[in-house]
């Protein structure tokens, strides 16, 4: 199924940026080239030390309660039943999952080789596997909020030690075929930014009046979006604000492709042809997925191309 979402045969091409100097948005709906999705079963600046002793002491107070658990107290049964409660329930159904992929997982247990790096909001709705059908191995996974890719320039961060991890050490490990005694290359070959509908985070972003002033984790970290958003509202800036939104969404998942080729490991992979950068928006009012893939032109510019339209 993942492959089949990166090399549909349908194709448009587009020269170049629009006047604006932002890569042109794939309109939302009625795509000449739609196709149907097939079934995917088919294939800071904190106290830290104030932190860490509430933290602690928190913790401490939780075992305390659970060792001194009794049953006649029906308060701290609850309690415990809530704690183990979710356990419980995930056992059956992960043992389940892995004795009917065992010879699978005793394959990945050597090492992996995805094909695919997907980056993905932490949206508890959006689920990158459910998405575009892919399996445990297919796929090098990092999910964020407002699925956005920091320029190379940021500094470190768990998303670009992900990219490096993906695009570099990951090429480098490979992993063993016993049936031909040889090490089989991994080589993540495709980057896949995926947005969605009604992402919060975009929200969060387009609701900021002045950056300067953003303050807590969150602001400070979908302020990396602010040209998706200057761009929003100025293409979108006399409709609804939900509307402004959803171009603000489509618009972060291109320039955080744009933010990728800052890397030079990937602009150099992708200026050879060996890697390839997509982006993805995923409408689950609507249950329609659009794809569509960037055209690396070097210094003459960029590119939409093979845009395709599920639903």
């Amino acid at each position: 199924m993942a492959a089949a979402i990166f090399s549909s045969s349908s194709s448009l091409s587009r020269d170049g940026l629009s006047s604006s100097g932002h890569l042109p948005v794939p309109p939302s709906r009625g795509q000449p080239d739609s196709l149907k999705i097939s079934d995917s079963r088919s294939r800071s600046s904190v106290e830290v030390g104030s932190l860490s002793f509430k933290a602690s002491r928190e913790a401490t107070v939780l075992a305390k309660e659970i060792a001194v658990f009794s049953v006649s107290d029906s308060e701290k049964t609850a309690k415990f039943q809530q704690i183990i409660g979710l356990s419980v329930q995930l056992l059956p159904t992960c043992a389940s999952f892995n004795r009917k992929n065992l010879d699978h997982f005793q394959n990945l247990a050597e090492a992996q080789a995805p094909k695919f790096m997907v980056i993905a909001c932490a949206d508890s709705r959006v689920c990158p596997s459910k998405i575009l059908g892919i399996q445990p191995g297919d796929a090098f996974t990092i999910r964020n909020v407002a699925n956005l890719v920091p320029a190379f320039e940021s500094g470190p961060s768990e998303t670009n030690a992900a990219l490096e991890f993906a695009v570099n050490t990951l090429e480098a490990s490979g992993l063993f075929d016993s049936d031909f005694n040889s090490f089989l290359l991994s080589h993540v070959g495709n980057i896949f930014v995926i947005g969605h509908s009604r992402c919060g985070g975009i929200r969060a972003l387009m609701s900021m009046q002045n950056e300067a002033n953003a303050s807590g984790f969150l602001e400070n970290w979908v302020v990396t979006g602010r040209h998706a958003r200057a761009a929003a509202r100025v293409h979108s800036g006399s409709v609804s604000f939900d509307h402004q939104c959803k171009h603000c969404e489509k618009e972060s998942i291109n320039q955080s492709l744009l933010r990728l080729l800052t890397y030079p490991w990937i602009e150099d992979k992708v200026r050879r042809g060996k890697l390839s950068i997509h982006g993805g928006y995923y409408d689950f009012i609507s249950c329609t997925f659009e794809k569509w893939t960037l055209d690396y032109k070097g210094r003459q510019g960029y590119a939409i191309k093979d845009r395709c339209f599920w639903s």
